[in-house]
């Protein structure tokens, strides 16, 4: 405390805490990076100068990132938010391999707060309190010098000037090495903190803002309809599973059986090599209903454009949309929407309310509702970290299961136990599901459509939970589990979409899926993605 008191009571200057912020966060919030990095050039008499010289790269770059934004903001707040944001993101980083990019901004920013509590645990309140708020706390305590503001303008922006000089001299000094780092080895400047997580907040508010005025709603279709001569209905109900990843189902091969009710059923199809639109709820549940897909799909401009459910309701199909997740992410703000995360409404919490709840009342709804139905279950499914709370206890199959929310902090077994649980328990409500299709199947014709969000990392390289950037996001983000069950006098032809089974295909494919589902016409002309099922009496030709 002695040395500490010291410390504070010298006065220092805004450049000379630009400098020992730059050097405090090279050392505390970038060991992710280095450890990524030395992966690639290891620690030896070849690579030690460029290795030494990334750490005075990575600390000029700090300063003049940091050197902006003071031109406009008191010093002490821009150090402080920095320092915060890399405690926090660092600890992400470090125990979870997960990076804070755009959309995993926009995916925290839409969290409810029972999700956002499952992600608070001792280990990170312990760094954000050791490596941010006692920082930033001795920081407000240390006397800064006051100079006028043109005097300090200028040494703001000479430090500035000092640190390209800085930058420049260290690539020229291994020009080699810095050529081959950035051209090969783009994933590793995911992992600088905080300069990604500042660039990817400034370019979220930047395109949350952008327009000035209110969006126009954009109308996809003037026409929609559904057949009048049909004399059966349609009833599909289309279940989003959450962080559901395609090789933990036994339905395609893995080693487990996770899927022991649906295993049971002879017209189901699972689909074993569906890719989905991106690896986070945020991005995947808005595009999986969009008509743009993934490549050309924009999430701001998908909340205020048509979607499937918008046509199928313009076409006269009940569509009735059913939460017990975050939300529908806007896509269900037209349709009939009813949240099922209280117990006010869903009678199955303990204290968890559980997905098989939202089927409470449907057959009631069935009863009291004519012409085709389309109801959409979104899943609690198997959020992270806490797939322990996912799972009523009498579904913990898999033992010892990981029961803390420090994933890093169970072992890989104990983790994949508690996942594994997880899906089981969906296993089991798509049964439920299935069950209630068929009480209904002589009246309408029925099917069952279940499509993940996205998958889940579970300590692979050292990678937990989901949100990667798309580009370098590892396969058990991306592959997701579709399954499709067909009742008798559905129209989708059975044995001709068994072909697709193992068909490479996408989240893109469920658009045009819903339309011909439900016969819909239309004048929409939209992308020609392959089919993710075949229909009965209906052209097949590949051409």
């Amino acid at each position: 405390m002695f040395f500490i008191n010291r410390i504070i009571k010298l006065k220092s200057t805004p450049t000379r805490l630009v400098l020992l912020m730059s050097v405090f966060l090279l050392l505390t919030a970038n060991w992710t990076f280095f450890g990524k990095l030395t992966d690639v050039y290891p620690w030896n008499s070849e690579n030690a100068l460029f290795l030494l010289s990334m750490g005075i790269f990575l600390s000029s770059v700090l300063v003049l990132i940091t050197t902006f934004f003071y031109l406009v903001l008191p010093v002490r707040i821009v150090v402080s938010l920095f320092i915060l944001l890399a405690a926090v993101a660092g600890y992400f980083a470090d125990q979870m391999g997960v990076v804070i990019d755009k959309d995993m901004i926009r995916n925290i920013l839409e969290t409810n707060i029972s999700e956002a509590t499952d992600l608070m645990n001792l280990g990170l309140i312990l760094r954000v309190l050791l490596l941010g708020v006692l920082p930033v706390i001795l920081i407000w305590r240390w006397p800064l010098q006051k100079s006028g503001w043109l005097h300090e303008t200028r040494y703001t922006l000479q430090t500035a000037a000092g640190s390209i000089v800085v930058i420049l001299a260290t690539v020229l000094l291994c020009s080699d090495y810095y050529a081959s780092f950035f051209r090969e080895h783009k994933s590793l400047r995911y992992y600088i903190n905080p300069t990604l997580s500042i660039y990817s907040m400034v370019k979220y508010v930047k395109e949350a803002t952008k327009s000035s005025g209110p969006i126009q709603f954009a109308l996809l279709t003037s026409k929609a309809e559904t057949p009048t001569n049909d004399n059966h209905s349609e009833l599909i109900i289309l279940v989003v599973g959450e962080t559901a990843r395609a090789d933990h189902f036994s339905l395609n091969g893995y080693r487990r059986e996770t899927n022991p009710e649906l295993a049971k059923e002879t017209a189901l199809i699972s689909f074993s090599n569906i890719s989905a639109c991106g690896t986070s709820t945020a991005i995947s549940v808005p595009c999986m209903f969009s008509q743009a897909g993934h490549d050309s799909f924009d999430v701001e401009l998908a909340r205020h454009t048509e979607n499937i459910l918008d046509i199928l309701n313009k076409a006269k199909v009940n569509v009735l949309w059913r939460d017990n997740n975050s939300s529908s992410k806007g896509m269900a703000n037209r349709v009939t929407f009813e949240d099922y995360r209280s117990p006010d409404i869903n009678p199955i919490c303990d204290p968890e309310c559980r997905d098989t709840g939202m089927l409470d009342g449907l057959q009631n709804y069935i009863d009291t509702h004519e012409g085709d139905i389309l109801i959409v279950l979104h899943q609690m499914g198997s959020h992270g970290p806490a797939y322990y709370k996912r799972y009523p206890g009498k579904f913990e199959r898999f033992k010892p299961a990981c029961h803390t929310l420090e994933l890093s902090a169970c072992t890989d077994e104990e983790v994949i136990n508690a996942y594994d649980n997880s899906i089981l328990y969906t296993d089991y409500f798509l049964s439920k599901v299935i069950e209630l299709l068929k009480k209904n199947t002589p009246q309408y014709e029925t099917a069952m459509l279940y499509v993940s969000d996205h998958g889940e990392s579970l300590g692979e390289s050292g990678l937990y939970l989901h949100g990667m950037p798309y580009m370098i996001a590892p396969e058990a983000q991306i592959k997701v589990p579709v399954i499709t069950w067909v009742g008798e006098s559905s129209d989708i032809d059975y044995q001709k979409t068994l072909s697709l089974k193992d068909t490479p295909n996408s989240h893109d494919a469920l658009f045009s899926t819903l339309l011909d589902s439900f016969e819909t016409q239309t004048d929409l002309t939209y992308h020609d993605y392959p089919p993710l099922v075949y229909f009965k009496d209906k052209d097949h030709d590949d051409d």
